[in-house]
């Protein structure tokens, strides 16, 4: 099927070009019934991301960071989510900037990461899609105490905390973050294959 079969883009306009750019899109979209409906949506894109979640097999202890988020603050939350590392692509590739990422947010250098998905996190009005990572770590491979960088205003907390304790937090509501979510579903379907 060809794009303009369904999607005819009529307008966009830049509302805010800062950390992200947020753009007002209006265009036409044909409907099932065979009409075209114009419609007018505002989407937020920061570029593509991922995300890691690491597993320690003897500890039975997942790698997992403590940051604050403002949005989650403005939505009603204390702002202090417990998420798996990630970042931003800012034109790397994935598993380099996973890598990366992990070095900078935990400390910990690991060589193998395996790509089990790629989800968009809200798209509904954000364009972000994570690559999400699953790998094993041990104490020999931290090479840093991690915590982020200070001048990018990150001030992360590392935790290493056990996969059932993890899994009754997301229970709990005490992990709250959608990629962290999705990942420790997988490790706990997954964990004996890692």
């Amino acid at each position: 099927m060809n794009e303009t079969d369904f999607f005819r883009p009529i307008e966009q306009i830049v509302l805010a070009d800062d950390w992200g750019t947020l753009t007002k899109h209006t265009f036409s979209l044909k409907r099932r019934d065979g009409a075209w409906q114009q419609q007018t949506r505002e989407a937020y894109d920061r570029g593509n991301g991922a995300a890691c979640l690491l597993y320690n097999r003897e500890q039975g202890t997942v790698l997992l960071v403590k940051q604050f988020r403002l949005p989650a603050k403005l939505n009603g939350h204390q702002g202090f989510l417990i998420e798996t590392p990630a970042g931003l692509l800012e034109g790397m590739n994935p598993a380099e900037r996973m890598r990366a990422e992990l070095e900078e947010e935990t400390g910990f250098s690991v060589s193998k990461l395996t790509l089990v998905f790629d989800a968009f996190m809200s798209p509904g009005s954000v364009t972000e899609k994570l690559a999400c990572f699953v790998g094993t770590y041990t104490a020999k491979d931290q090479i840093s105490e991690g915590g982020g960088h200070p001048d990018e205003g990150e001030d992360i907390e590392v935790l290493h905390v056990p996969l059932n304790e993890a899994l009754a937090m997301i229970a709990s509501g005490a992990i709250a973050d959608a990629k962290t979510i999705m990942l420790l579903q997988y490790l706990a379907l997954n964990r004996n294959t890692l």
